[in-house]
């Protein structure tokens, strides 16, 4: 698909080069650095420390277009590391900042990295094994100490550096990144996107999710997702707004509280986070029969969503995996109303998204301008197409050509459905589906969404290939795993459970019907390879984990079955 003509302004270095000459005083940029001090950087600020690393890079003599990778969570060094390499006139190889040191050391080589900056991170001293030996390295001052202790710091850097001059500027068809996909299955592999596709990417974007210089985000999901990427880092380079960095796990309330955003993004295990949160202070029906008191409600919603930091927000998204509609539903009831979207990397996240102020629940909306869908009639797999679609895969010809149809169309592996308004609805992913031994076949997908629900369960997954019914296992939360050794509080809670897939299976088919649920109480974890660094479930991992067990659960005849240690 032919993408129009972009104009050099609208690309990524242009933008700050915008910014610099138009703005150079106004705060941009706001770091937490430990201890309650914060750092905050100008437009001006940030355009002179990007000018002064990109002439520490291209003083390394390397061709242009190599890559230089980032091995760091979301600061602000990410984004001027990431502008530097690009103003340098190298491609940029972000990693997420929780991978296992096998997979950091395959994307560094497969990538054919040059160097790459190791930045924020939790965990270091398990990761570092990943870096190749002699691989040229540069930290952030909030880099570990060990690693600092190895390699040249920012500061230092930027100080014995003067600022590139001039506009260097990238063609709209310069590659700028490989976004390596998270890997459910198999190794992940670097897709490939030019400057003009983020570019085509934020111009469709933004007639959807409207967003100006008077804006304010919060960044802390991983900036080497997809979505992170195009709406908080392009999107500030598009409208100059405000971004805010989380500091840690334990500071984050205190951070989206200062930041007060008026564009959220989350995935949705972290909207039933902030659920579960609020159902502890405040029971459910308590909180409903509040919610429908004329004053009192609305003074319930006020304090509900300024206590999540969200009392600002007029446009709140979720993405990377389905929103249960009970969810969506439970924060419309609060006032916000969230926005479901659908994409991935290999499109740049430009796919579809539901129309604000308008009721769509259930689905994720109507394609975004620019982007067409359609439904293969042989499997219901969702096929796309836009100007925004992947260049393909690095140094993966055969894997590339596989990813599209025979004309072109992107195949993104998921099942689904269009209405007459144009809605795509998602059903779950064509290799998901599985067939009980009654020769049944099963969507797992929609049957997540309800079970997930449950206040005590922070991750599920249905399955059961060739046994007589499917089951549940799901991987309790910390809250709750906590509280299980206190009196009572197993019986309790596995009543509650089971009372809960009673009701799961009271809206399902006799054919989907869980015979049990698997209460499990260790963690899944990236480390332990069952899930993505996006929080996605990896079924094969679960397969290998606790398939051995499945007849047996089946055959105790127990609803709930806990799995501790």
């Amino acid at each position: 698909m032919t993408r129009p003509d972009i104009p050099d302004s609208a690309l990524a270095l242009q933008r700050l080069y915008h910014w610099e000459r138009e703005a150079p005083d106004r705060l941009t940029l706001t770091q937490p650095m430990g201890g309650g001090e914060l750092r905050n950087y100008t437009w001006g600020q940030v355009a002179d420390e990007v000018r002064r690393m990109a002439t520490h890079l291209r003083a390394q003599g390397w061709a242009p277009g190599s890559k230089v990778a980032i091995l760091s969570k979301n600061c602000a060094w990410w984004l001027m590391s990431d502008l530097a390499i690009w103003m340098a006139g190298y491609v940029s190889v972000p990693l997420y900042p929780t991978l296992a040191p096998d997979t950091i050391r395959h994307i560094l080589n497969h990538s054919e990295a040059k160097a790459c900056f190791v930045g924020k991170l939790d965990g270091w001293e398990g990761m570092s094994a990943g870096i190749p030996d002699g691989l040229p390295c540069w930290t952030y001052p909030l880099s570990p100490a060990s690693a600092r202790a190895l390699w040249a710091d920012w500061d230092s850097l930027c100080a014995r550096n003067e600022p590139l001059n001039g506009q260097p500027l990238r063609a709209a068809e310069d590659l700028a990144t490989l976004i390596y996909t998270s890997g459910t299955t198999g190794l992940p592999k670097g897709v490939m996107h030019s400057f003009g596709n983020f570019a085509y990417a934020l111009e469709q974007g933004t007639k959807r999710i409207v967003m100006g210089a008077e804006d304010r985000m919060l960044s802390y999901l991983p900036l080497a997702h997809v979505v992170e990427r195009v709406l908080v880092e392009h999107g500030w380079l598009r409208t100059g707004m405000r971004l805010y960095f989380a500091e840690s796990l334990e500071t984050f309330t205190a951070d989206l509280q200062r930041a007060r955003p008026t564009i959220f993004f989350s995935v949705p295990r972290l909207w039933v986070k902030f659920q579960h949160g609020v159902h502890h202070k405040m029971p459910e029906k308590k909180l409903q029969r509040l919610l429908g008191l004329p004053l009192i409600g609305s003074l319930v919603r006020r304090k509900i969503l300024g206590a999540l930091g969200l009392d600002r927000c007029r446009f709140a998204a979720g993405g990377a995996a389905p929103m249960p509609v009970e969810l969506l539903q439970w924060y419309r009831r609060l006032g916000l109303h969230i926005n479901e979207g659908y994409g991935m990397t290999e499109n740049l996240a430009l796919s579809h998204i539901t129309e604000p102020g308008r009721d769509q629940i259930g689905t994720v909306g109507p394609p975004y301008e620019g982007v067409e869908a359609r439904i293969d009639p042989t499997d219901g797999e969702i096929q796309m197409r836009s100007a925004a679609l992947m260049l393909g895969y690095f140094k993966e010809p055969e894997q590339t050509r596989l990813a599209f149809t025979d004309d072109g169309w992107l195949h993104t592996g998921d099942k689904g459905s269009i209405d007459a308004q144009g809605l795509l609805r998602i059903t779950g992913r064509v290799k998901d589906l599985f067939k009980t031994s009654k020769g049944k076949y099963v969507a797992p997908a929609p049957i997540e969404d309800r079970l997930v629900m449950h206040e005590a369960l922070e991750a599920c997954v249905v399955t059961g290939a060739n046994l007589g019914q499917p089951l549940g296992i799901a991987m309790l939360n910390a809250e709750t795993v906590a509280c299980l050794d206190e009196d009572d509080a197993l019986a309790r809670i596995e009543q509650s459970l089971a009372e809960h897939l009673e009701r799961v299976n009271a809206q399902l088919d006799p054919h989907e019907q869980l015979a049990c649920l698997v209460a499990v109480t260790s963690a899944w974890t990236v480390d332990n390879d069952i899930v993505t660094p996006t929080f996605k479930v990896k079924r094969n991992r679960i397969e290998d984990v606790y398939a051995r067990h499945y007849e047996s659960w089946v055959a105790s005849g127990r609803k709930v079955i806990w799995l501790r240690g």
